[in-house]
């Protein structure tokens, strides 16, 4: 089947980069290519000073980006930046919207085919959205843009994952490596584990640390986030779109502690929550507008309902986050405030409740469909540890030493098991390093890229 290449724009936009907007058409299931087909958009840039005629273009490598996740589009890349990086080293870039996300075939409640919909269908429909699909259309497209050239090696291209990007990555190196020249990984070394109970027995003993740090900069805040828990345990909140701000939506804002500039984000809506209900006895419509836009599970709704499946494999999630958290009273709003006054109440992290298809507005559809998904035990392989033990593919990583997200002590068991792979391990970044100090990132894999050795 051929990609529809039909349609595409083209455009020059500021610092000589020449973008092309491209959409191809991709079976939604591969093992039934010729049945339902969905649109998968990826965006080509081409840096023109490195390329100053259509033969110049051609000659140019690609590498491909993939974003975090899952469930996230990207946006329109700069030139400065990682972006920057990468084309003043002669690439010319694809940064794809995976399936489902941005200007491919968008999922959502609102954007489901008309046949989809009972729970049963809609949760059939969202299980070919993962991480091997998202590999197989980067298979179809690379083989639309570079099938025809003349030298194989030429036919293949360089990737770089960022997070869940990476964890793509792994299932590229795992099933399809012969379509890569190199991969490059930012905090993306996948977990290889077949269900995520002890994934999230790591992770959650991160969030503790985190918290810990945020309660030691910001001591107060122990009783403004109980003074706020109190008053919404006490009054039905909604946020502008109808969701409810329930106390444990309220310590979801926790996800954002593993980000530069996380806990001090944080705090300021603490702080303007507290002083809210200090000056008018409720939260302002601003605050409560902050804490929707710094959520983003009602516009990318896949982010909740695939986040615990990306560890499937034969086995169930089972709500995997929620039985692990259950463990910590520091979590429990229930037990928290029967404790001594300065005993603080934790966030929670990167985690997906089933409160959580209650509390988000469009999330509420979903709600039926989560459940199933939850218990379902049908999740095929993501990885291949036999062919990732054999790999050719040159693997170069950044790795984050306090990463919230991605443990370490399974990434290094990733990166001992990935033959080829070199690490770059630091404890200065946290897990948007690529965006937070792209020259120091790219440089680094680049460096790494050459394999020199003392």
């Amino acid at each position: 089947m051929p990609g529809d290449l039909a349609g595409q724009e083209t455009y020059f936009v500021k610092d000589g980069m020449k973008v092309i907007e491209r959409f191809f058409v991709v079976p939604l299931n591969y093992a039934k290519p010729d049945e339902e087909k969905i649109r998968v958009f990826a965006r080509h840039i081409i840096p023109k000073s490195k390329a100053k005629n259509a033969e110049d273009e051609k000659k140019l490598p690609f590498l491909v980006y993939l974003t975090g996740g899952p469930g996230f589009e990207v946006g329109l890349p700069t030139s400065a930046g990682y972006p920057g990086q990468i084309h003043d080293k002669g690439y010319q870039t694809l940064w794809i919207d995976q399936r489902g996300t941005g200007l491919s075939t968008s999922l959502s409640p609102d954007t489901l085919p008309p046949h989809v919909k009972t729970d049963e269908e809609i949760a059939e429909h969202l299980k070919h959205f993962r991480a091997d699909n998202i590999v197989r259309d980067c298979e179809f497209i690379r083989k639309q843009l570079l099938g025809d050239r003349e030298k194989s090696e030429d036919q293949k291209w360089t990737v770089l994952g960022q997070s869940f990007g990476g964890f793509c990555i792994v299932t590229y190196l795992s099933f399809h490596s012969e379509g890569l020249k190199e991969a490059f990984l930012t905090g993306g070394l996948a977990p290889l584990v077949d269900q995520p109970d002890i994934v999230y027995d790591a992770l959650v003993q991160r969030v503790i640390k985190r918290n810990q740090v945020y309660y030691k900069k910001y001591p107060q805040d122990v009783q403004r986030v109980k003074q706020i828990v109190t008053f919404l345990e006490a009054n039905e909140v909604v946020v502008p779109n109808n969701g409810h701000l329930t106390p444990h939506r309220f310590m979801q804002l926790g996800h954002d502690f593993g980000m530069s500039g996380g806990i001090d984000r944080v705090h300021q809506i603490v702080f303007r929550a507290s002083s809210d209900l200090e000056l008018f006895n409720k939260l302002s419509y601003k605050t409560l507008q902050t804490i929707q836009n710094s959520q983003p599970f009602d516009g990318n709704p896949l982010y909740a309902i695939l986040h615990e499946p990306l560890y499937c494999q034969g086995q169930a999630a089972k709500w995997s986050a929620a039985r692990v958290v259950e463990k910590h009273a520091c979590f429990s709003w229930d037990k928290v405030k029967a404790q001594e006054e300065s005993t603080p109440l934790y966030f929670t992290g990167e985690m997906i409740f089933p409160s959580m298809f209650d509390d988000y507005a469009n999330l509420r559809p979903w709600k039926g469909a989560a459940d199933i998904l939850a218990s379902d035990e049908s999740w095929k392989p993501l990885y291949d540890k036999k062919q990732l033990e054999d790999n050719e593919v040159k693997v170069s990583t950044v790795t984050y030493l306090d990463d919230m997200y991605v443990d370490f002590g399974f990434a290094q068991q990733t990166a001992n098991t990935i033959k080829n792979t070199e690490q770059y391990i630091t404890n200065q970044l946290v897990h948007n390093g690529l965006g937070k100090d792209p020259a120091d990132v790219m440089k680094t894999l680049f460096k790494l890229s050459e394999r020199e050795f003392d």
